[in-house]
């Protein structure tokens, strides 16, 4: 229940930002709306305001929305209304309604993020793990237990402010500059190479190839959680175990149980365990899993861990009002770019079609989100907030970029585009968002329902 809220909070709240962007331009510009939609398809609820030329109304599909404007294209307009016709009107009047829309998108993500930044959003300190031998960050000398503290003269606050800084400057696969505090409180510079990630690294966790990890404070290989139905607690593991060997391997650590478990999907480990003064031998069959295009094997267990050693890991970033509408552009700006740039190294196959989400995957993620609070939640809302916008303005017939593609090339030639030309974009359209739709769906289903 929980997951179908936060999806329909998430729904409602983009389509009506979006199609209230386009909307409120056109009533400045003096067009006549007939209807805004919330939704597609059978209008199961219409409401008409007292003066008011809008029909209100919900249709049945409940995956977008529209605004129907006067227009003489899509029927017969009274002589005495053709001032109001949207077909009438200026053509930079016509671009600026129909950008209107992913423009209310980018500011809805603004203003989400501007509150998000100054509410505070917790994070986990830049402390970096272990750094791998022989990896970009050991060839740039970084150091286990160093503290981040600022990437080409820009401040990291946190872990996650890290990973995306990373992930932005990693699509220009250049050189950049690391400044750290080491375990000694010694300030160190560094040149981190990252000409050696690739668009497919990008698909998953590219900080490995790096060499980066964040700090985690050992954890023993001792059962602090066991998830119900779950592998481990159906071969009848409990917590406070102390898992002493699997498969013969002696562990010191919970990865090393980790690494041994994700590596034998639907293969028996057999591991040795001490249960207070009892010793015993149990085996089980990890889980096989779909990640990150992978099958790994997991057990629904979670190791115990010590709370004070955790929590002083944990930091939050604030901003003041300014710096805080500062952020939000920044962060805005930089998420439509990366958008842009995968979409982009997908079409040329730099970044497999995998990535391409649709609303199952969207309905997931919402329910995810709002497990973990609001502002996760709203973080979310806005991440989903621009990928709407940047995907509207793609120049693809039936979407806001279509249509704003088809009023530059009248404003090139001076005259509209020929009823022809629409009809047969309309069709293209059509069949290239249906085809993505299938394609998005089909991921979803892979994601949710491994194998």
């Amino acid at each position: 229940m929980m997951t179908v809220l936060a999806f329909v909070g998430v729904i409602v709240l983009l389509v009506v930002f979006h199609e209230y962007g386009h909307y409120w331009v056109a009533r400045r510009c003096g067009v006549k709306v007939l209807r805004f939609s919330l939704g597609f398809g059978k209008v199961i609820y219409s409401k008409r305001f007292a003066r008011g030329d809008t029909e209100w109304v919900v249709s049945a599909i409940p995956l977008g929305g529209y605004v129907k404007m006067l227009d003489e294209r899509e029927g017969e307009v009274v002589p005495e209304e053709l001032g109001y016709a949207f077909n009438r009107k200026p053509v930079w009047q016509r671009m600026a309604i129909v950008v209107a829309g992913p423009l209310a998108n980018f500011l809805l993500a603004i203003v989400l993020y501007w509150a998000l930044f100054m509410h505070g959003v917790p994070g986990i300190k830049p402390i970096l793990g272990e750094v791998s031998v022989g990896s970009p960050a050991a060839v740039a000398q970084l150091q286990d237990g160093e503290t981040i503290l600022a990437i080409d003269g820009e401040a990291i606050p946190s872990w996650q402010e890290l990973r995306w800084r990373l992930l932005t400057m990693g699509l220009q696969q250049q050189q950049i500059k690391v400044e750290g505090r080491a375990a000694d409180g010694s300030v160190m510079t560094h040149q981190l190479d990252l000409s050696s990630l690739e668009a497919k690294d990008l698909d998953g966790e590219f900080l490995d190839k790096l060499g980066l990890h964040v700090y985690q404070p050992a954890l023993l290989p001792v059962i602090g959680h066991l998830s119900a139905g779950g592998v481990a607690q159906r071969a009848d593991l409990r917590e406070g175990d102390v898992l002493l060997r699997a498969n013969g391997v002696t562990l010191q650590r919970w990865n090393e149980l980790v690494d041994i478990v994700r590596s034998h999907p639907g293969q028996a480990v057999n591991l040795d365990i001490k249960r207070g003064d009892m010793s015993l031998s149990v085996s089980l069959t990890p889980q096989p899993t779909e990640e990150s295009g992978k099958t790994v094997g997991k057990i629904g267990a979670a190791p115990k861990v010590n709370e004070a050693e955790w929590q002083g890991l944990l930091t939050e970033v604030r901003y003041g009002p300014l710096e805080a509408l500062t952020q939000s552009l920044r962060k805005t700006s930089e998420t439509s770019t990366i958008s842009l740039k995968m979409l982009g190294k997908m079409v040329t196959g730099e970044v497999s079609m995998k990535n391409l989400s649709g609303p199952l995957t969207i309905a997931d993620y919402a329910g995810q989100s709002a497990h973990m609070g609001i502002a996760a939640y709203l973080g979310f809302l806005a991440l989903i907030s621009i990928s709407l916008g940047v995907l509207n303005l793609l120049p693809v017939p039936l979407l806001d970029g279509g249509h704003l593609l088809y009023y530059v090339a009248e404003l090139i030639k001076g005259s509209p585009v020929s009823e022809q030309a629409w009809e047969i974009g309309q069709k293209l359209g059509i069949a290239l968002l249906g085809t993505l739709m299938v394609f998005a769906l089909y991921n979803d289903v892979n994601r949710l329902i491994p194998g």
